[in-house]
């Protein structure tokens, strides 16, 4: 049987107790902070974990969005991964790989998050099969238990993809303001570009959004 590694209590804990504390707030200032301060003469480990719980709200969502897109079958019987414990196994891994990978920016991290969620899943999913093939077993072979989590319709996996695929810089200020809720200014700071720059950037992101969900406006909108 597939088991999660239990990790330190500072990993047992942070899905229940990180996460609520977590959910709102500038995130991507946050962590562009702690990543500046492991630039510094201070020990690296305890700047990692700050870093990891201000970021657990977006690493929870990004861990959600990976295993209901990419890797539902891992959700079902007999594995039946949940998103909090994918979260788990992914702090695991950055505490470790951040001894000596220091990330620069957010955009980097978050690459790195992603980066160790793959591999994460990828290994799962070949012990899954493995095991199935030990034990004679088929993916459809029992039924799948009902999960307590809601699920992603399949809009909100559109509306997902087109977020993550728009282009870098158009991503990042559309992320900025219209995910973290900072200001135009602020953006503009953390970019170190200037507020027209940051204007442009978010309205050919919502141009490009706008012209791949288009058929997902409400219908009254649609015939006003």
């Amino acid at each position: 049987m597939l088991q999660f590694r239990s990790g330190s209590c500072f990993i047992s804990v942070f899905a229940t107790l990180i996460i609520p504390r977590m959910a709102h707030g500038n995130t991507t200032i946050e962590v562009q902070r702690y990543l500046q301060e492991l630039g510094g003469d201070a020990p690296s480990e305890p700047i990692v974990r700050a870093l990891l719980e201000r970021s657990a709200a977006r690493l929870h969502t990004l861990c959600t969005s990976m295993l209901f897109r990419r890797y539902p079958r891992l959700m079902r019987h007999p594995l039946n991964l949940q998103s909090e414990e994918l979260l788990s196994a992914i702090v695991e891994r950055l505490l470790k790989a951040m001894r000596s990978v220091h990330p620069e920016n957010p955009r980097q991290f978050f690459a790195l998050a992603n980066r160790h969620m793959r591999w994460e899943l990828n290994d799962l999913a070949r012990r899954l099969d493995q095991q199935a093939q030990v034990l004679g077993l088929h993916e459809n072979a029992a039924p799948s238990p009902e999960t307590s989590g809601s699920t992603l319709g399949s809009d909100a996996i559109r509306m997902l993809d087109a977020i993550e695929n728009l282009p870098q810089e158009e991503g990042e200020v559309f992320e900025l303001i219209r995910i973290q809720g900072i200001t135009q200014s602020e953006a503009a700071e953390l970019l170190q570009v200037s507020v027209k720059t940051v204007q442009r950037r978010l309205n050919r992101g919502l141009l490009i959004l706008s012209e791949q969900l288009g058929d997902l406006r409400p219908l009254d909108e649609e015939q006003s």
